[in-house]
């Protein structure tokens, strides 16, 4: 009997297609890899921990992170997005990963077309705080002092294009001030020189400055989200102090490879939602600073798209070139 490489190719489509529901089913059937872009111990690896620990027994299948640091999160994007579409291989997704490094450097993928997005899992607050010396004790009063001497106040920032960075572009563009960017490679030394009175003022991640703040080395003026941060209930938002609409937060999601069934990502997203609802997790999170923040797919997707608008506008508008 002759068989034609026509009817050969057909065979194997309708037989890849009859796999694939099933694999969906039995999905997870082997361990799967949870990929992490930051470095091992940081905020974000305490974060994967957390969140993946009760999901093992759920899932009955073990998670193991994996730590690819590098590139502005772009090595792990990069690995996630060339892995196979079968649920096996995930990403700890940040608006660095699928937005802001895209944008600013010459990546191998695109971060919105190349991922099927599977939830929002946390995020984190920022908060704008000077050294304790400087003589503004609100947001008013800081801005008054920031006009007074354009270009004389400088803000820190954990590098060109990261969260800190584009929260201070926004305070400049909001308030009409001009302030000197100071970038550093990580939240450690640029705690340092604030403390020791060598910078003005930053919009940085709230919960390694929790202490400093609590303590007087730093005056905290206002978080960066639009609800007040637990962990200082007496500060204010930059949106109650008159900065309307004002809000940069550091949120975490899971990614896989774009065409991932969607049998697969609804059931990882569910494993995800039941961790992040149990009671031990969310406490454990609040601890080290993060809040839970769960999205569906089609509420992430959502959600991806209007900070990708809200961001890419103000890189251009703010000129923000890579480093």
């Amino acid at each position: 009997m002759k068989i034609s490489m026509a009817g050969i190719a057909l065979a194997a489509a309708l037989a890849t297609n009859a796999f694939a529901p099933a694999s969906a089913q039995n999905y997870p059937a082997s361990p799967i890899t949870l990929v992490n872009p930051y470095a091992a111990g940081g905020p974000a690896d305490v974060l994967a921990r957390t969140v993946i620990e009760p999901m093992q027994a759920d899932l009955g299948q073990q998670i193991v992170l994996l730590n690819k640091a590098g590139g502005a999160t772009a090595i792990a994007a990069s690995y996630v997005a060339t892995a196979p579409k079968d649920g096996y291989t995930i990403l700890l997704a940040s608006a660095s990963s699928h937005i802001v490094t895209p944008l600013l450097a010459k990546v191998n993928y695109d971060g919105m077309k190349d991922f099927s997005f599977i939830c929002m899992i946390a995020s984190v607050d920022n908060a704008l705080m000077v050294k304790k010396d400087l003589p503004a004790k609100n947001v008013a009063e800081l801005i008054a002092l920031a006009k007074k001497d354009p270009g004389k106040l400088t803000y820190a920032s954990v590098g060109n294009g990261s969260q800190p960075h584009l929260a201070g572009e926004l305070f400049q563009q909001m308030t009409g001030t001009k302030l000197i960017h100071v970038p550093y490679k990580g939240a450690a030394p640029a705690a340092v020189d604030m403390l020791a009175g060598q910078i003005d003022m930053g919009i940085l991640n709230l919960p390694p400055f929790i202490e400093h703040i609590k303590s007087g080395g730093l005056r905290g003026l206002a978080v960066a989200g639009l609800k007040r941060n637990d962990a200082v209930p007496d500060m204010p938002t930059l949106d109650e102090s008159g900065l309307k609409g004002f809000n940069v937060v550091t949120w975490y999601g899971i990614a896989a490879p774009a065409g991932t069934p969607q049998a697969v990502v609804d059931k990882l997203a569910a494993a995800f939602q039941k961790s992040l609802a149990n009671p031990d997790t969310k406490a454990k999170l609040a601890k080290v600073g993060f809040s839970t923040f769960y999205l569906a797919p089609k509420e992430f997707v959502a959600y991806l798209g209007d900070d990708a608008k809200r961001m890419s506008d103000l890189i251009k508008t703010a000129n923000i070139k890579a480093e």
